[in-house]
């Protein structure tokens, strides 16, 4: 298997090698870059798998070093820090095309964390689809009713979308199936024997959702007679399914967003917070982007929820798999 090639850039040589002595530790090749002028350079010429770079750079700074790496090389995933973030800069670069962004000073094993998952997505995004989709565990998507070419490239997607660990959106009109393909990303993972946990954050009154998804403490607000564990916990090491998150006020996006973030909780009235390991996967039948640009939606959460975009046909875009469905709905 090949040895991961990863591209370090920052003018500040005492972070870079402390940076990189630590990638090379846990076996991965690197690449080091002055600034964002080298890094460009000497991918013109490396074959690089990942890119990590600060952003206040001399000559090229961060933001410009990715708008213009993402032009030569669409593909490569990118890592950024900064001393220096706030919201502004955070969104911009995420429209650039930054996987993932870390507040300095960042912990190197979360460092880590990311770069493992960046790469998984890197590999899920160059993996080409063929006109015939070479099905797997077709057997496994049973409750997924189509033979369509369409269908056919869902069904191949979820399947590698599944090997992956990335967050997941699901696109979809009402009745399309959203459910049943989270459920079936989730059957076909590593996290299958973990619980899959379904919420609707549209059929929850709003000043439940939160204490319903992280939890609370007893005492932490009139009615909590004891403490009780939320869907984020009750999800740990398997799946959580957030479906209709275009519904989601707010204040809990910016929570939501502090757990893909920071994969830590803070239940309702707690003091402390709490680790978790889920896979999250979100589904909508509304225009996040229009929500975005209107403001009722966190373009960062959006940028966060959709690094793995599925997108489900509706039967109208479809209608050889009518008489399929059919045959297969008809009461004998």
């Amino acid at each position: 298997m090949e040895t991961p090639r990863l591209l370090i850039a920052d003018d500040d040589k005492k972070t870079r090698d402390f940076v990189t002595a630590f990638l090379k530790y846990k076996g991965y090749d690197v690449v080091q870059a002055f600034d964002g002028q080298d890094a460009l350079e000497k991918l013109e010429v490396e074959d690089v798998h990942l890119v990590i770079t600060d952003l206040m750079m001399p000559r090229v700074n961060g933001l410009e070093f990715v708008k213009k790496l993402k032009a030569m090389r669409p593909g490569t995933v990118v890592i950024a820090y900064s001393a220096f973030g706030n919201y502004e800069m955070t969104s911009n670069l995420l429209k650039a095309g930054v996987f993932f962004y870390l507040e300095k000073p960042f912990n190197l094993d979360e460092l880590e964390t990311h770069v493992k998952r960046g790469l998984e997505h890197q590999s899920l995004q160059s993996q080409t689809y063929r006109s015939k989709p070479a099905l797997k565990s077709r057997s496994l998507i049973p409750n997924i009713i189509g033979e369509s070419p369409r269908m056919l490239s869902l069904f191949e997607l979820i399947e590698k979308v599944a090997e992956s660990d990335s967050t997941v959106l699901i696109q979809g009109e009402s009745g399309t199936g959203k459910e049943l393909v989270a459920r079936a990303v989730h059957d076909l993972s590593n996290r299958k024997n973990r619980n899959f946990v379904p919420v609707n954050c549209a059929a929850i009154p709003d000043e439940l959702l939160e204490s319903e998804l992280f939890g609370h403490v007893k005492g932490s607000f009139t009615g909590a007679i004891a403490t009780r564990i939320g869907r984020f916990e009750m999800a740990d090491k398997g799946t959580l399914f957030l479906d209709e998150i275009g519904d989601m006020k707010p204040n809990l996006q910016v929570k939501l967003l502090r757990v893909l973030q920071n994969r830590e909780l803070e239940p309702v009235g707690a003091t402390r917070s709490k680790k978790v390991d889920v896979r999250i996967i979100a589904a909508t039948n509304q225009n996040l982007e229009k929500l975005v640009a209107s403001k009722q939606f966190r373009e960062d959460l959006f940028y966060r929820i959709s690094v793995i975009p599925i997108f489900i046909p509706p039967l109208r875009d479809r209608r050889e798999d009518i008489p399929l469905l059919v045959n297969t709905t008809a009461v004998p």
